[in-house]
């Protein structure tokens, strides 16, 4: 709590590069951008601050100790005042949809260049940052550069009041799966046994209930399902939602063989995302069944799982539309569908080897954001 307010202990480090990474999502991001940073400018060294505990987790998990990490001040001038002077970067870089006024203005007034990376801005988004057009403007015109994910992104800042702003590309095309994480989805893989896989990946609130009342009726009787609720705190009431339907669970931290009447897998894991991905037939990518906007999709088409999606990917529009397009993903109406896709799918190898193919080249073919986003900052 007391660095919400700007106080921090220990000692300071000079030549501080200073990365905004809000939660999970955005930590995750940023990695290629750290390591690249880290190798371009190993006499400085990385702060990462966070705004929710499972981002700072991440970052731990990610980072370890080559990099500091705290919590970012709460949006007060003093607090960021104080957290400037504490820490004293030499530039900072946030990422994807950080615009906070206070944070903004303090910094430029300390005389740290600021920048805008990975940035994306949803119709949704920019109609919000719209009803307050001067502050909003105000804070865009004071960052010393922006780096858009896309044409459409850039355009909808710019029609906020950006100006310095460059397509870039986005950086989690960038991610590569450690060989690490493809080692330990070989060994899910096996845990799980023979059975045609489907994973649920990074799902919120609502969904679960919905996917396992689409999949309740389907044919193919020896289907184990693979839940990855988006947020660590819901693990145990993801869990209990299945039990109550009477449905043999276990969870993955009991790192046991899966049973054959088991008919329930919760991913109760962090940081394991590639793993699962590697480790299924197919995967639904969460928070597009309802009006959520939708998770990442890439880190399932970087290692050719073939993906499915719901009608709500807002968060996500370009790369699950190129995804679309390049036949690694399908995309459902709603949860009627789901079962009737997923069975089709399953009995058809031949289409899921395609869209394997498929997601691998799509990401492939969009790398190099990382680069053009380090040419992008100058301090």
């Amino acid at each position: 709590m007391s660095e919400r307010f700007g106080f921090f202990a220990g000692g300071t480090r000079s030549r501080i590069i200073w990365i905004h990474a809000v939660s999970v999502g955005e930590t995750r991001a940023a990695e290629p951008l750290i390591k690249a940073l880290q190798v371009r400018h190993p006499e400085h060294r990385i702060l990462i601050t966070h705004g929710t505990p499972t981002g700072r987790q991440t970052g731990i998990e990610l980072y370890g100790d080559r990099v500091d990490r705290c919590y970012l001040p709460y949006d007060f001038g003093w607090a960021m005042r104080r957290f400037l002077r504490y820490f004293q970067p030499v530039v900072g870089v946030f990422m994807e949809t950080e615009i906070w006024p206070n944070l903004i203005e303090c910094s430029v007034r300390a005389s740290v260049p600021v920048y805008l990376v990975n940035a994306r801005m949803s119709e949704k988004s920019a109609r919000g940052y719209g009803r307050f057009g001067a502050l909003t403007r105000d804070a865009l015109s004071k960052l010393s550069g922006i780096g858009a994910q896309s044409e459409r992104d850039a355009l909808r800042l710019a029609g906020l009041g950006a100006a310095d702003i460059s397509d870039t590309g986005n950086i989690k095309f960038d991610r590569v799966a450690p060989e690490e994480m493809l080692a330990l989805g070989a060994t899910l893989r096996r845990l799980f046994g023979t059975r045609p896989v489907f994973l649920a990946a990074s799902t919120r609130e609502g969904e679960e209930a919905l996917i396992l009342d689409a999949l309740a009726g389907m044919k193919t009787a020896d289907l184990l399902i693979v839940i990855v609720p988006r947020h660590p705190q819901r693990f145990d009431e993801v869990a209990a939602l299945a039990k109550q339907r009477g449905e043999q669970t276990q969870r993955r931290s009991d790192n046991q063989p899966i049973a054959a009447d088991t008919r329930i897998v919760i991913g109760d894991s962090m940081g394991e995302m590639f793993a699962y991905y590697a480790a299924c037939d197919i995967a639904f990518v969460g928070g597009s069944l309802l009006p959520l906007g939708g998770q990442n999709l890439l880190e399932a088409c970087a290692v050719g799982c073939p993906v499915i999606v719901g009608p709500h990917t807002f968060n996500f529009e370009d790369a699950t539309s190129g995804a679309i397009e390049a036949g690694a993903a399908v995309r459902i109406a709603g949860a009627a569908e789901l079962a009737e896709v997923t069975g089709r799918l399953l009995n058809d190898p031949k289409q899921r080897a395609a869209m394997s193919l498929a997601g691998k080249r799509f990401s492939n073919a969009h790398r190099g954001a990382t680069q053009k986003t380090l040419a992008l900052l100058r301090w």
